[in-house]
């Protein structure tokens, strides 16, 4: 019995000891009401809160109007990172896209997401 406790607190201090873990700043960015064509890039930013490495394998996004770009490197522990994502600001209307982060985080998949509004870029304000 008293083995198997040993084994247990070895493995969860082994854990603990390797875990990655996101801190974001934001997991949503609100693009607001935005004019057709205007600034399409949004930066996500966060810190690896964990005591290892953190190292981002994908970002998946739900539309091909959405596009995210990753890390190409590890995140050190306690040092900051950030994910940009590319939104297509000619497509007319209400948005709300998720990206889903696979990692070595102790949370695997990790969900982000932007939304917001384009309104035409010619359009004349009633009076």
């Amino acid at each position: 019995m008293k083995s198997i406790l040993t084994l247990m607190t070895v493995c969860l201090v082994t854990m603990a000891a390797n875990a990655q873990e996101f801190k974001f700043v934001n997991t949503t960015i609100d693009y607001g009401k935005i004019t057709q064509g205007s600034e399409k890039k949004r930066v996500f930013e966060f810190t690896n809160i964990g005591n290892a490495s953190l190292i981002i394998k994908q970002v998946a996004s739900t539309c091909g109007c959405a596009v995210p770009k990753k890390p190409e490197k590890p995140i050190m522990p306690g040092k900051n990172g950030s994910i940009e994502v590319t939104y297509d600001t000619n497509r007319i209307g209400g948005f709300s896209k998720m990206f889903t982060i696979i990692s070595n985080a102790k949370i695997k998949r990790t969900r982000i997401k932007i939304k917001g509004f384009v309104t035409e870029k010619n359009v004349i304000a009633s009076k």
